[in-house]
Formats: structure tokens, C-alpha cells, sequence
């Protein structure tokens, strides 16, 4: 979490090798970072982004197509893949979305498909930049119903995101950014209650905080 700018989408890039940080290492399971091509194939097949904007991100003619690409790209024969790539459509309730067009759907389709796009690769980590960005109500509790789905599944899950509601409700441990530094991290209780740091990062509490700390000034 953090302001605008802030280096949140910068960092998610790094992580997954889209670009590499000018100073310091980056280590996956123990071992740094190599940013050759059969290396970096690796690393995305290991930890998969989606990026806040989903038009950055597809480009396949057909959702089969588009969501089939990746572990295609990865080798898998065309059998294998045709069925992964059914499999993960059931999972996430999108199959009838199959031989429509990409450019066609809707905001959360589209974050659907991209999310698909990941998820059929069997990665360990996901990374979401700002999945519910753009989206209305609806469509934003079917994204997120499709992270509660990863994190059940046993994926680690990191997001950008600006709800503090949703932040404190959802996420093991937060992570201020400020002006591309950690500013503080901590449990959710931890972050929110440094109103200081809340307030360097223009994010408000959470809204059951709020109302915690109302009734109990009425005491």
C-alpha cells in the first residue's frame, strides 16, 4: 500500500523480472535472480503478475486463445494445455467466455481472463496490481472472490491496493511504500494504528477501526 508513485507497480515489476532494480539483489527461494531468457521463463512460470490495467496483458484473439498462450509458451502439447486451460475457465466460472473476443469483454472479464492467464501456469506466487482498479461492485467481489480462491488453494497472493477495508480484512501483513522505500510493515492491527505513517501514505483506517475507537471514546 501507498500513495500514487509511491513504487508499489515498480517493485511488482521487479519481482517479476520485468525490470531489474539498479541497486541490490533479488533472491527466489535462495537463489538470485538470473535475467537470461530460459532463466526469466522460469521465474514467470514461478510467480505470475497482473497488471492493473488487463488491456496491457491480453492480446489473443479468443479468450481459449488467450488463457491456452502461456502454458503453450511453457511446452506443454496442445492436449495438456486445451485442458488446463478448462479446467482453470470452470474453476473461475468464465467458460462461456471462451470464444469471445478479448477486446470485447467487459473491465472484470477482462480481469478474469488475466487472472486465468496466471493461474493456468501453476504458479506459486501471484501478484496483483490493483485487481479491483476501474471495476464496480459486482465485478469487484468476483475478483475477489477469485483471490480467496488462490490463497484457499495455498498461493501466496500480493496486491497493490488503495481499500483499507479490504486490506484489513483480507491480508496477513501489509507493506507501506513511500517514495520507493518501506516506510513500515507489519500485521494489519500494526499499520493501521500508526496514524503517522497513514497519513505520509494518504490512506485513511480502516472503517472498523474508526468505529472501534468512536464507541470506545463514548465509554
Amino acid at each position: 500500500m501507498g500513495a500514487n508513485g509511491s513504487g508499489k507497480s515498480t517493485f511488482f515489476l521487479c519481482l517479476n523480472g520485468i525490470l531489474k532494480p539498479q541497486k541490490g539483489t533479488l533472491f527466489f527461494c535462495g537463489t538470485p535472480y538470473s535475467y537470461d531468457r530460459k532463466s526469466l521463463l522460469e521465474l514467470r512460470h514461478r510467480i505470475g503478475i497482473v497488471f492493473q490495467d488487463p488491456d496491457n496483458q491480453l492480446f489473443s484473439a479468443s479468450v481459449l486463445q488467450e488463457i491456452s498462450f502461456g502454458i503453450l509458451n511453457l511446452g506443454a502439447d496442445s492436449e495438456t494445455a486445451l485442458k488446463e486451460t478448462e479446467k482453470i475457465m470452470d474453476a473461475l466460472d468464465i467458460t462461456e467466455l471462451k470464444d469471445r473476443p478479448t477486446h470485447i469483454l467487459s473491465g472484470g472479464q477482462k480481469k478474469q481472463v488475466a487472472i486465468a492467464d496466471i493461474l493456468v501456469m501453476h504458479p506459486d506466487i501471484v501478484i496483483l496490481d490493483e485487481p479491483a482498479a476501474a471495476l464496480d461492485p459486482k465485478h469487484t467481489a468476483l475478483v475477489n472472490g477469485t483471490i480467496d480462491q488462490m490463497t484457499e488453494a495455498g498461493l501466496t497472493v500480493l496486491i497493490s491496493t488503495h481499500d483499507p477495508d479490504y486490506a484489513f480484512s483480507w491480508a496477513d501483513q501489509i507493506i507501506l511504500f513511500h517514495q520507493g522505500r518501506v516506510l513500515k510493515s507489519g500485521s494489519p492491527i500494526e499499520v493501521f494504528s500508526d496514524q503517522a505513517a497513514l497519513t505520509l501514505t494518504n490512506l485513511s483506517r480502516p472503517a472498523v477501526l474508526s468505529m472501534y475507537g468512536s464507541l470506545c471514546r463514548k465509554k
